[in-house]
């Protein structure tokens, strides 16, 4: 159904915004929609995140979407498909660059081929400047990285390693005259040491999307994208007011609320049928702010 096509660095269609760098792809292959003209941004990082980096990823990918940003990123596991994920939820665009072909025998990480199929049923699209049948190496992933911010109008880092590809991004990014964005973190954390390093040299710290829209000259989100859930019982209250400042397992819940273990899940189910909490993975939850 989604064929894999390829677009020249001479036709009309490639991506204006990519053509005007000296790096750019020759040829690009691509499975789903490609566009000329479209505003991009990019969100990459760690592929070992955590649950703060993937509320973080979740929260301003999906804000960013519901502005009719295409977002890009890299489909690779961590921060990239918690990007991805966010925005084919709310049905909007997003294009994940490869450092494989398109072609689903090739795509890393294999257990990202239903969040490809999402990308391309909500409009998105899969480009890589490799041929069908390539298989990721050390060279192709942070080659790709140059796609990604060349197609964006910036890039943001949520979390990072000292040496990580993310870098490699903002990296690219400056080269091409891109705005760079980072995401503050604990300071412990080696996580972060990648975003403190790109906002002591120049990046712009941001902690929601209205942060990037701004410098972005964008219109902002008029909602208040701070704004607190309340629940309607006492202890929907308690698991919320408890998840405000930052995703928890349940034992941290069930010790802070003070509520049972079967009081804690059975609030749980309901708060994530009502779309106000979200399961990151191995049962730590945060608010989902959609």
């Amino acid at each position: 159904m989604w064929e894999i096509r390829t677009i020249l660095i001479e036709d009309k269609n490639y991506p204006k915004l990519l053509k005007k760098n000296k790096d750019a792809p020759k040829v690009l292959y691509y499975r789903g929609k490609i566009e000329n003209e479209e505003n991009c941004f990019a969100i990459v990082g760690t592929r070992m995140c955590s649950p703060y980096g993937k509320q973080v990823a979740l929260e301003i990918a999906g804000d960013l979407a519901e502005t009719g940003l295409t977002i890009v990123s890299g489909l690779a596991p961590g921060i990239d498909t918690f990007v991805h994920t966010a925005t084919v939820e709310r049905n909007k665009r997003t294009i994940a660059v490869l450092g494989t072909g398109v072609d689903e025998k090739s795509i890393y990480p294999q257990s990202n081929l239903k969040l490809a199929e999402k990308i391309l049923e909500t409009g998105g699209a899969l480009i890589s400047e490799y041929p069908a049948g390539t298989r990721g190496t050390q060279f192709t992933f942070p080659q790709r990285n140059r796609i990604i911010s060349g197609l964006s109008l910036g890039v943001l880092v949520v979390e990072a390693k000292e040496k990580s590809g993310a870098l490699i991004t903002a990296d690219w990014a400056k080269k091409q005259g891109r705005k760079v964005f980072a995401v503050p973190g604990p300071i412990h954390s080696s996580n972060s040491k990648g975003p403190h390093y790109l906002i002591k040299t120049g990046a712009k710290l941001v902690e929601n999307a209205n942060d990037i829209l701004k410098e972005l000259n964008l219109e902002l989100l008029k909602s208040d994208i701070n704004k607190k859930i309340k629940g309607e019982t006492i202890e929907e209250n308690l698991i919320l007011g408890a998840l405000e400042e930052g995703g928890l397992d349940i034992e941290k819940l069930i010790e802070r609320t003070k509520l049972s273990a079967a009081k804690v899940a059975s609030t749980l189910a309901i708060l994530e049928i009502k779309g106000e909490v979200k399961n990151l993975g191995g049962n730590i939850y945060a608010i989902s702010h959609r």
